[in-house]
């Protein structure tokens, strides 16, 4: 175990309120993925279609510039094969969810550049965490690159943005707060109490990487909206196993590229998703069984329950989202569970740090 403090350019334990600052970016995210997945359950992320960064921060105001905006979605591919004929009313709604989604994005920045400066400035930061700040910065640009992108892919012929570019945009988030949250453990707990048992160690490690294998399936799932074609539990459709995968016919790259065709895509998608769940279950189980005989190690025995805890209703979540994804998927649960994830991949990732040598 490590028995460096974490300390600032002069020498001095990093000061409470960068600490603080540090987690209010964490929540902050955190916020933007709940938020980003409203937007998408909403179907509102292509409401708005011009990417103005600094004019953007100002809503439509009055009648006129409405129209303008309404007029520009009117020309989407969502509009016509989706939404055609909708109100104003309506555009406002989903016009708002986007809005709050990008105006977010950028409050984040300023809360995060501006507070950066200041401590640099007064060398309240050290050289260890500025470089780890800098990959913050450098991965937060990838996020806010790949939101356009994504968008724009929903612009042209599908009325939807495309999956694999949304499971990139959304990874990429989750790689973000994650990578700021080990930053984070470094600075409030620069010295932990470090369990020294391989095989927590190796078996955390695979559970944080299946973890991550399931979120990127998750993204991918929805973003083919997978849930709408096999609505059912713990049956795909009355088939365990859609027969429709073991087609070799199937398995061609116009089937991946045009995955909204066929239900080919979403079944294996779905499949993959539902199997990997399974495997992650029997394994944290187990986990626990062994991890909650740890002793003298109060904070690393709540750390298993809470990874249990969240566990059980990650995947009831789970089973819900699907059981109400009738014609549409239930933003509710859909939201719930995508911030669930995020909530299971932070304990997993605290849980890796009290096994980690600093």
């Amino acid at each position: 175990m490590s028995t460096t403090a974490a300390l600032d350019q002069k020498g001095n334990p990093i000061a409470s309120i960068v600490k603080v600052w540090l987690m209010i970016g964490l929540f902050m995210i955190f916020i933007q993925v709940i938020v980003g997945g409203i937007t998408r359950l909403t179907g509102s992320g292509l409401s708005i279609t011009k990417w103005e960064i600094v004019t953007g921060t100002i809503p439509p105001i009055g009648a006129e510039q409405w129209e303008e905006a309404f007029d520009l979605y009117k020309v989407t591919p969502q509009y016509n094969k989706i939404n055609k004929g909708m109100s104003l009313s309506e555009f406002k709604f989903i016009y708002f969810w986007e809005y709050i989604h990008r105006l977010w994005a950028r409050t984040m920045g300023f809360v995060f550049l501006i507070p950066f400066l200041i401590f640099w400035g007064r060398g309240m930061l050290s050289t260890s965490l500025m470089k780890n700040l800098g990959v913050v910065i450098l991965i937060a640009m990838l996020v806010a690159s790949f939101g356009w992108i994504m968008v724009a892919s929903g612009l042209n012929q599908r009325p939807w943005v495309n999956a694999y570019k949304l499971t990139i945009h959304l990874s990429l988030a989750f790689l973000l707060y994650s990578y700021l949250l080990w930053t984070t453990f470094k600075v409030i707990q620069p010295n932990p109490k470090v369990i020294h048992n391989n095989r927590l160690k190796r078996w955390g490690k695979v559970i944080t990487g299946l973890l991550v294998i399931q979120i990127i399936l998750g993204g991918i799932m929805s973003g083919m909206k997978a849930a709408l074609f096999f609505p059912t539990w713990p049956d795909m459709n009355n088939e365990y196993v859609p027969n429709i995968i073991f087609h070799i016919s199937e398995w061609n790259v116009n089937n991946v590229i045009n995955y909204d065709t066929k239900a080919f895509m979403p079944a294996l998608i779905q499949f993959l998703h539902r199997t990997t769940a399974y495997i992650l279950t029997i394994i944290i189980l187990w986990y626990f069984t062994v991890a909650i005989k740890v002793k003298n190690n109060t904070i690393y025995r709540n750390i298993s329950i809470l990874l249990i805890s969240l566990l059980i209703i990650q995947v009831l979540l789970g089973i819900f989202t699907l059981l109400n994804s009738i014609g549409t998927i239930p933003v509710g649960f859909g939201v719930l569970h995508q911030g669930c994830a995020l909530l299971l991949l932070t304990i997993a990732l605290l849980n890796n740090y009290q096994l980690s040598k600093q």
